[in-house]
């Protein structure tokens, strides 16, 4: 098969559109739209990468191509060596980047629909093929049968979101251990890590960042998209076992992290009191969320170690809702996937985003 023709024929990712085009198409302006469609942070960046992106000193110089200066403060605040870690345009490009230099055409990955789109998209672009093990029904990872594909494909490489998107559900640490010694790559994906309720602060009690330098099957990304609330700048990282690091350096993009996301992140890590307590808020508003949507007849909602809740939506049409609620100027996420048929994720928001958001829902009965 051509080129063309095989790219052709890849369903293509569907981004969430941005403020501009919601306001055209709502007819609403930014201030009066609830976007709970993203997962983005909505409190937004910190007032120190604030400043530092009004008080960019060389905008018109071509950034860094080794985010020394990024990478210097991610080695303090993870504990990993600064020559084991990578910065990227958000954790997509590393994603992509791992596959471009892990996979051979018709090398194996293994997928745990539902889960975050980019790994089979990615997979599929670089001319790998999927193995999707789907997830059980409460979500958790079928670990027998991971295990029973990996003997029989020998696939190079197992994507893992912890907590996952969309359910935010996290696996049992036992459940990874086994899957880490298994003969593949696992990249654990911690884009969420940050709200888990047990993780301590920021997730650093529960993230597997630190590992990395010991086992040689590891890779950790990361994102300041959430956390951070820099999701409009695309800036992520990664941990690699040092065997890998000399290829990502060859095929990388120069000048991929741009000086202003750069600006951003390490102001970001020189502002943690400060974005700790709005993950703390946001960990805060989830749960009395939570427990509101219970009240909801129509909905099921799933318990969550993320930024975000989803939910079941019961006897009637989780499109039709989506729908009702746009007219409102309330965003969620809507799921056309045979396993997320009929469900939605709702983002957390402010905790009046929250309020409007149940208070329409109840009206919508």
């Amino acid at each position: 098969m051509k080129l063309v023709e095989r790219l052709s024929a890849i369903p293509p990712y569907t981004p969430i559109e941005p403020f501009e085009v919601l306001s055209a198409k709502l007819g609403r302006t930014p201030e009066t739209i609830i976007k709970l469609n993203a997962n983005e942070n909505p409190y937004g960046p910190s007032p120190k990468a604030r400043s530092a992106l009004a008080e960019m000193r060389f905008p018109h110089i071509y950034p860094d191509p080794e985010s020394r200066a990024l990478r210097e403060e991610l080695a303090r605040f993870t504990g990993v060596p600064e020559a084991n870690l990578m910065a990227g345009a958000g954790a997509d490009e590393l994603i992509d980047l791992i596959l471009r230099v892990m996979i051979e055409p018709g090398d194996c990955v293994i997928n745990c629909p539902p889960t975050f789109g980019m790994y089979s998209f990615d997979t599929n672009i670089n001319a790998g093929r999927v193995l999707d093990v789907e997830r059980k029904q409460d979500f958790s990872l079928d670990i027998e049968e991971i295990t029973k594909i990996v003997k029989e494909y020998q696939p190079k490489i197992i994507f893992l979101t912890t907590p996952n998107n969309p359910d935010g559900s996290m696996p049992e640490p036992e459940v990874i251990d086994r899957i880490l010694d298994l003969p593949l790559l696992v990249v654990i994906d911690e884009a969420y890590i940050e709200f888990c309720s047990d993780g301590g602060v920021l997730g650093q009690e529960r993230t597997r960042i630190r590992q990395v330098v010991q086992r040689q099957n590891l890779v950790v990304l990361r994102t300041f998209s959430k956390w951070a609330g820099l999701a409009g700048l695309r800036v992520g990282y990664g941990a690699f076992p040092a065997w890998m690091m000399p290829t990502l350096w060859k095929v990388k993009q120069p000048y991929n992290v741009n000086v202003a996301a750069s600006v951003a992140a390490i102001a970001s890590l020189n502002d943690l009191e400060y974005l700790s307590d709005h993950v703390e808020t946001l960990k805060f508003t989830r749960e009395i969320l939570f427990d509101e949507l219970k009240t909801v007849p129509y909905l099921l909602p799933y318990p969550s170690q993320a930024n975000f809740i989803l939910c079941e939506v019961i006897g009637r049409s989780a499109f039709e809702l989506t729908k009702l609620l746009e007219r409102e100027a309330i965003l969620i996420r809507y799921y056309e996937t045979r396993r997320l048929k009929n469900f939605i994720r709702i983002s957390i928001g402010r905790p009046e985003e929250c309020k409007t958001l149940i208070e329409t829902l109840a009206r919508l009965q």
